[in-house]
């Protein structure tokens, strides 16, 4: 027969291994609202250029919590969304969040002096936003989108274009930095719409 102590060592030994169980259940939702809440953009009047965009605290909490609180939330749920930047610094690619928004930054500078570009400040991911070339938009003859820039982790040069499209988007167009942005714009500026198997133009 068992005594007291006994079922109260089993009792014990229950709850212990119950703790990881129920911990888990609660860590992943906190972490992920912790993480949202981290990516919110407080209110304001909308943004003219990235680091207008700047508001949320991943952009101005320091570096050090950002990134261990993004490694965090990697190890609970990899598909939760981190702007670019975060992306590619956590993985060695950029020395710092400051380099990200030197990126972003050089490339506004650019395309806020060309005629037709047009930053769109809510971006997704918690990144600060994308460019649209608006005149793109008149080569469509259905509702779509125009030509767009937007910064991405994938690879070093941080600039990947979308063509104006109707539907489903073309292939991004990578593009290798300031220096091939700066080449390349006339030619990116006059992408057209895909042509479709029927004949008809769209994405």
């Amino acid at each position: 027969m068992l005594d007291a102590s006994t079922n109260d060592s089993a009792a014990n030994a229950e709850r212990h291994h119950a703790v990881p169980a129920q911990r888990g259940l609660h860590v992943e939702p906190l972490i992920g609202l912790e993480w949202s809440e981290a990516l919110e953009q407080p209110g304001g009047p909308p943004a003219a250029t990235p680091a207008d965009a700047r508001r949320a605290w991943v952009h101005r909490a320091p570096e050090a919590q950002v990134i261990a609180l993004y490694r965090a939330v990697v190890a609970a749920d990899p598909a939760l969304p981190a702007p670019w930047w975060l992306r590619a610094v956590a993985s060695g690619e950029l020395s710092s969040r400051r380099e990200g928004f030197a990126v972003e930054d050089r490339v506004a500078k650019l395309l806020d002096a060309r005629p037709g570009w047009v930053f769109v400040p809510w971006g997704v991911d918690g990144d600060s936003g994308y460019w649209e070339y608006m005149p793109s938009e008149r080569t469509l003859a259905e509702p779509g989108m125009p030509t767009t820039l937007a910064h991405t982790h994938r690879h070093p040069g941080w600039i990947d274009v979308i063509g104006v499209h109707a539907g489903s988007p073309p292939d991004p167009v990578p593009v290798r930095g300031l220096p091939d942005l700066r080449a390349n714009l006339s030619r990116l500026e006059s992408l057209r719409p895909e042509q479709r198997p029927d004949g008809t133009l769209g994405g």
